[in-house]
């Protein structure tokens, strides 16, 4: 749920707290899983593409769960134009 509160302060505008956020799923990594799909989310709706993207692959070879919806989840709109997208698709098998 605090991968979702993150990707919602980031879609509002809310940098600091978008920033706050990832600061705080990072330090909670140490002691357990957080998605790297999560923070990819995060760092699209601040429109950081290069951040979304760098956890994105390291989401793809982790085969972490969120990456089975790549294709389709609005969270990730903000990077669908960017040919970085459509090359992790087809990497990753979702291309028709």
């Amino acid at each position: 749920m605090l991968a979702e509160l993150g990707h919602a302060y980031a879609v509002a505008g809310k940098r600091s707290e978008a920033h706050k956020v990832l600061a705080q799923l990072e330090e909670l990594s140490k002691q357990r899983n957080v998605s790297p799909s999560d923070m990819a989310a995060i760092y699209t709706g601040l429109g950081e593409k290069d951040q979304a993207f760098a956890w994105l692959r390291k989401a793809c070879e982790e085969r972490a769960g969120g990456v089975t919806t790549l294709k389709v989840n609005p969270k990730f709109d903000g990077l669908r134009s960017d040919p970085r997208f459509a090359d992790l698709l087809r990497r990753i098998g979702l291309t028709t």
